[in-house]
């Protein structure tokens, strides 16, 4: 729970220990309902908090006297602890955040209360870059992606459990050709097909990932790339044979075995469950990329894919959901030979462009 909040526009100066203590405990709190304010979800907040108060316990002093050195020091302790990149890279960026709060709300009051004159710590310097996470996510070629999906289609009518083996392909067919995160299709409901809309009907995505820990980002995914044949498969084949709930529009697109002990119907499918049925399948039909391909890589098969074939930038940052298209552009993998191809491509249009108009 955050501590009552009080104004924190008087001049007198701190001077016991107990006022110093209040004083930051409440910069904290201003901060964390300043996110919440922002729309910023609960678990990230505490994700925050939890970060100040480690930094703020690593330097042992208050707030307002930490310098550029501390958060060198800092950085430097979280990866003698073996600290991943990434995490590292996410700690700064909050400590950068709560501290660029600090001096843009309360520098004034800091220097009035305590004598300090506060500047941010995290600079160019000591700021981590972003760690490149391009390597580990390249996805195989469309042809290992075809031996794996097309394996794994015809193996579906003799698999010992039928729907969950469907299902878990739905799943992964829906990474590979829609770019869905896992937990976007965790949380599809039936009503979330809307055949009626577009020329191929369209998935509302309702819960899309919120940019930097805001919530739920809906989205509506045109279902091209075969998407339309595979919802017209899933709801006319196999759905119904889940349980009696397939006409509810409220109930799960993608249920699980289990039921639920009070209404008797089968609860939704988890991202454990789905995730293990891919690792299954690669397993099985496309060994070289065990522990290797993720739900995460389909999405940037996809996104890889979409490109090849023509869409531009702009389009694929819609169908994925990303809020900036830098974003995009790091999830486009191409063959080395992509450039020399689309250099002859161009010249061959400007060929015939040429050969037509001396026509």
């Amino acid at each position: 729970m955050l501590a009552e909040v009080r104004s924190l526009g008087s001049a007198r100066r701190l001077r016991t220990a107990q006022e110093l203590e209040d004083f930051e405990q409440e910069l904290v709190d201003q901060f964390a309902l300043a996110l919440l304010g922002a729309g910023v979800t609960d678990d990230s907040v505490a994700g925050y908090r939890s970060v100040v108060f480690e930094f703020l316990h690593f330097v042992g002093r208050p707030v307002w006297t930490a310098h550029a050195e501390d958060v060198d020091r800092f950085l430097y302790d979280q990866r003698k602890r073996g600290r991943a990149p990434s995490t590292v890279y996410n700690k700064t960026g909050m400590l950068a955040a709560f501290f660029d709060f600090l001096v843009l709300r309360y520098q004034g009051d800091i220097h009035a209360l305590t004598g300090h004159v506060f500047e941010q710590p995290v600079d160019e310097f000591n700021r981590p870059c972003r760690p490149d996470y391009v390597a580990s996510r390249v996805p195989p070629s469309q042809d290992d992606i075809d031996v794996l999906f097309t394996s794994w289609r015809d193996a579906l009518p003799h698999a010992r459990k039928y729907l969950p083996a469907a299902r878990d392909y739905l799943a992964a067919s829906l990474w590979r050709r829609a770019g869905l995160r896992i937990n976007e299709t965790v949380m599809l409901d039936i009503r979330d097909w809307r055949p009626d809309i577009g020329r191929h009907g369209k998935l509302h995505v309702r819960f899309g990932k919120g940019s930097r820990g805001r919530g739920p980002k809906p989205r509506v995914v045109p279902a091209i790339n075969d998407v339309d044949a595979l919802m017209d498969w899933w709801l006319t084949d196999v759905r119904h044979q889940f349980g009696p709930d397939w006409s509810d529009p409220d109930a799960p697109l993608l249920p699980s075995e289990r039921r639920d002990r009070h209404t008797g119907l089968n609860t939704r499918a988890g991202d454990d469950t789905l995730r293990t049925g891919l690792t299954k399948a690669i397993s099985r039909w496309l060994p070289a990329w065990e522990g290797e391909l993720t739900p995460h890589g389909l999405r940037h098969f996809c996104a890889s894919s979409l490109y090849l074939r023509g869409m531009d930038l702009k389009a694929i940052q819609e169908i994925l959901g990303h809020e900036w298209l830098s974003t995009t552009t790091r999830y486009i993998h191409v063959h080395a030979d992509h450039i020399e191809h689309a250099w002859a491509t161009a010249n061959q249009r400007a060929e015939s462009r040429l050969t037509s108009e001396q026509r």
